[in-house]
């Protein structure tokens, strides 16, 4: 997929109940309408992460598919975060999801096809305010 503003990246897996080994998962397209990453069912067994829940999913056919899914640490470059992800089955494409884009605190640079550093996170800013 060469379409303008997408794109694809590499990633690195690791189970939260046994950390440090990772498994890389490659070519995930990013995908902000994705509500949760996707990725092969065989790379999280391989990492011995459980399937936790049965959700549902609409496809973009329409089409409505259960699907499993777990916990994993996302890596990606210098950031990692906690996520539940889905167990993909073959078929599937690999996605990186918003909810993972944003435990990762970045944004999508289309131009250059990357994802950049998102900042400081938004605070309670409303807050202080009032204490002043």
């Amino acid at each position: 997929m060469d379409d303008m503003g997408t794109f694809r990246i590499d990633i690195e897996l690791e189970n939260p109940a046994v950390r440090g080994a990772r498994r890389r998962v490659t070519q995930l397209l990013v995908d902000t309408g994705s509500e949760l990453t996707w990725v092969p069912a065989d790379d999280l067994v391989a990492l011995g992460v459980a399937r936790e829940r049965i959700k549902r999913f609409r496809q973009a056919s329409g089409a409505v598919v259960e699907r499993a899914t777990g916990t994993v640490w996302v890596h990606t470059g210098a950031t990692f975060t906690p996520d539940e992800v889905v167990f993909g089955e073959p078929g599937d494409l690999r996605i990186l999801g918003s909810r993972t884009l944003e435990g990762l605190n970045v944004t999508i640079d289309p131009v250059s096809k990357r994802l950049v550093d998102a900042g400081p996170a938004p605070a309670a800013a409303a807050l202080a305010a009032a204490a002043a």
